[in-house]
């Protein structure tokens, strides 16, 4: 190993050396229960790093170079990537050291910001309840072109950028939004007010991993066990008659993971669709995040919520 620690004030009542991962807390180091130490790096002779601590958990290394000061902002990452992958940094930083030398592109060198890993991983990440239901609603909205499609609370940064690219979109949410962006016109509603005044408003509306926050606080609304009832009541009002509603939420064995989100049994959501809504497709998103696309919906599935702990159903409808 190149670390050579040099110990300091050793924190009373903590355990010893042994774990591998860097795990940060607000007062000492405990990978090796160390506080003000200080150690240096092998292969930077005379190049001290001192540890200092800040209250968010968060460590700042600081490398007093003639020129520069180093840091890394470490947060998650194992001590192992930062023992494998820093030699490779210092080397490749020395070899573009030394080619600027020769060129006149005119780029000046600021702080380090070390990317260690990114080399070695995949392109993207192509999987997710988010990365498959955006992209699979978008493409039903695009197909099916409605008049006016209105989307409550699903992603703006995901979902209702994808629809924006290529259609105007009405959103409604009961955060504000502050930003002005082509193609999305805002309107902030409370969806689980008793007294949501639109009806039959829209021909096409969306609602994407939104309905299992209502009423439990988590983005400032009220407290209400039965919030997302009274939010899927509005969401009927406000669609007309022959409508499409794009409808997903997580799907798994029943519960309230409060304040975070409730997950739904297939079956409760089979129920609640009723014959207020046709089912014209749908699709799930399983625990390993990966989608099964228009999937028939058989008894002994929906009873076993199509394996899943804690996946992603997707549902598209059409008004009765």
């Amino acid at each position: 190993m190149p670390w050579n620690f040099k110990a300091g004030d050793q924190a009373k009542g903590r355990r010893g050396l042994g774990r591998k991962n860097f795990l940060l807390t607000k007062q000492y180091f405990s990978y090796n229960s160390l506080r003000d130490r200080t150690f240096e790096y092998q292969g930077l002779p005379r190049q001290i790093e001192k540890f200092h601590w800040w209250n968010n958990g968060k460590i700042a290394i600081e490398r007093e170079l003639s020129l520069m000061q180093f840091r890394v902002f470490i947060k998650g990452t194992s001590l192992s990537v930062y023992l494998k992958h820093l030699p490779g940094f210092w080397k490749d930083y020395r070899k573009i050291k030394n080619q600027a030398k020769n060129s006149k592109a005119g780029f000046s060198f600021g702080k380090l910001y070390p990317c260690l890993e990114e080399a070695e991983s995949e392109s993207g990440v192509a999987s997710g309840h988010y990365f498959h239901q955006d992209l699979l609603v978008a493409g039903r909205v695009f197909k099916n072109n409605p008049v006016k499609h209105v989307d409550i609370g699903s992603r703006i940064d995901g979902f209702v950028a994808h629809v924006a690219s290529f259609r105007e979109i009405e959103v409604f949410d009961i955060r504000e939004l502050s930003n002005t962006i082509q193609n999305i016109h805002f309107r902030r509603f409370n969806l689980i007010d008793k007294n949501f005044s639109l009806h039959d408003y829209c021909d096409s509306l969306s609602c994407l991993h939104a309905l299992e926050h209502f009423g439990l606080g988590r983005y400032g609304d009220e407290i209400n066990y039965d919030g997302h009832i009274i939010g899927w009541e509005n969401i009927y009002k406000t669609l007309k008659k022959g409508g499409k509603l794009y409808f997903s939420v997580p799907i798994g064995p029943q519960r309230i993971e409060f304040n975070a989100h409730r997950v739904f049994s297939v079956k409760y959501l089979v129920d609640l669709i009723g014959d207020r809504y046709k089912i014209d497709s749908f699709s799930y998103v399983d625990d390993k995040g990966n989608l099964c696309s228009n999937v028939s919906l058989e008894k002994s599935s929906i009873d076993k919520n199509f394996s899943c702990k804690y996946g992603c159903g997707i549902f598209e409808l059409s008004k009765s």
